[in-house]
């Protein structure tokens, strides 16, 4: 399931009063209206030093961040999850108020950190509107790599936060929305806060590498253009099935649907040589299979959502692995993803659809995850199809047209014949921190640095 999911409910009052869907018309122009992405992300040293901090230092070297120098204050805090109250050391670092390309009607934070045990950190975004007025500091998460059923006591649950809203906008889960797109308020511009915290008189710091935000603006649409084909390509990714887990650990939202986004993450992390240890997993019963997927689910874990779908947790799991980054952004076509995959970086997509939408998928969905890893000569996609009754039957081919338009539409039609929410072209996007010159080029290409 996708995290964003309940931002269908937000959307719903404004889809319904849209109409019919109208015939697709104008490709060129509505192609390039599908790149109407902001991507924004500090990394490097300079980036950091941008910003302001309060108790923070920059770190330098091959791989520049910020953590904690001397603490600016302590602050308590109670675990919404537990009820436990503790006092926490903070440092804070701001980032410079950046103007979106493309003034948006959603933005979603992701980060890439270290997070030591007793260390935290939470990230929020200030929008400015396009009326010129200013959104509160929402919380786009509190977020550790670890948890309190690791024997701390001192360490916080994973968390989004509900119920943030000014009236203009409001967040669902991990994502920015505005109320009312069709009233043509826009998000201008944002500042993301990062506040980094740690037990008292403690050495240990957060670390964060990268943190950022996109921010899109893609135009409601039950169909989009088709691209033409134009690689032949099939990545060697392993392949987990979500459903040999149905039944595992309730704790965690209980394995089969609910585990495909980190089932997907797992399968990408793999690709790139990254696996978790024999001690990492040696909380997981031994007669699982594939324990190193119930690892992921425990460990993206949002324990406000009760699920393991929230996008931004997922790229920090990613990131938590030797020199990886994780990114989520949206991409504009099929296109793009050639571009990836020609590259060597194959990525996770959030798609929903009615069965009779895909052929050969056999199941219909509100909102799911899959690994796109090629493309056959004739330029349909394959895909690492978690929800396979096993992992042998993981990878699929789906045809190019049918799943080009489940991915990038903004609007469809459930079960019911409602009008309902499409994803708008969202994946995540897993690569080593020091991508070859290729790929360096190709995430440039669409967007991501």
């Amino acid at each position: 399931m996708l995290a964003a999911a309940v931002a269908v409910a937000a959307g719903a009052a404004v889809a319904a009063s849209a109409g019919p869907p109208a015939a697709a018309s104008g490709g060129a122009a509505v192609q390039a209206a599908a790149r109407r992405v902001d991507n924004r992300f500090w990394t490097s040293g300079a980036d950091w030093s941008a910003g302001t901090g309060r108790g923070t230092r920059v770190v330098t070297g091959t791989r520049p961040g910020v953590e904690i120098a001397a603490p600016a204050g302590t602050t308590e805090y109670k675990d919404p999850h537990t009820g436990r109250t503790a006092t926490w050391e903070y440092a804070s670092w701001t980032s410079p108020v950046h103007r979106l390309k493309y003034p948006s009607t959603e933005a979603i934070a992701s980060w890439n950190a270290r997070t030591p045990e007793g260390t935290w950190l939470q990230v929020e975004l200030r929008g400015t509107y396009s009326d010129g007025k200013q959104s509160p500091w929402y919380v786009m998460g509190r977020w550790t790599s670890g948890d309190d059923r690791e024997g701390g006591t001192s360490t916080i649950r994973r968390t989004s936060v509900d119920g943030q809203k000014d009236g203009k906008s409001s967040i669902w889960t991990d994502t920015f929305a505005i109320d009312d797109t069709a009233s043509g308020l826009r998000l201008a511009a944002y500042q993301l806060r990062l506040t980094l915290y740690r037990e008292p008189g403690g050495t240990a710091t957060p670390t964060v590498w990268r943190l950022g935000a996109m921010g899109s603006d893609i135009p409601d649409r039950f169909t989009v253009p088709a691209s033409k084909p134009g690689l032949a390509k099939e990545l060697k990714v392993p392949r987990y099935s979500q459903n040999t887990h149905i039944g595992q650990y309730p704790e965690y939202d209980n394995g089969g649907e609910a585990w495909c986004s980190p089932t997907s993450s797992q399968m990408i992390l793999e690709y790139w040589g990254r696996k978790p240890t024999a001690e990492d997993l040696a909380w997981v019963n031994p007669d699982f299979a594939d324990p190193q997927v119930c690892h992921a689910a425990r460990f993206t874990f949002d324990y406000q959502y009760e699920g393991c779908g929230n996008w931004p947790f997922n790229a920090a799991y990613a990131a938590t692995y030797k020199d990886m980054q994780g990114v989520v952004t949206r991409l504009g076509s099929l296109t793009d993803l050639e571009t990836l995959i020609a590259a060597g970086i194959p990525a996770i997509t959030s798609q929903s659809f009615l069965a009779k939408e895909l052929t050969g998928a056999g199941y219909g969905t509100a909102g799911h995850l899959m690994t796109v890893i090629g493309f056959t000569k004739s330029g349909d996609v394959i895909a690492n199809d978690p929800a396979s009754p096993s992992n042998t039957a993981v990878r699929r081919v789906y045809k190019r047209r049918e799943w080009e338009n489940i991915w990038l539409r903004t609007k469809r039609y459930n079960a019911e014949g409602k009008v309902t929410s499409g994803t708008g072209g969202v994946c995540y996007l897993y690569f080593p921190a020091k991508p070859n010159a290729a790929q360096l080029k190709a995430l440039a290409a669409v967007g991501v640095r």
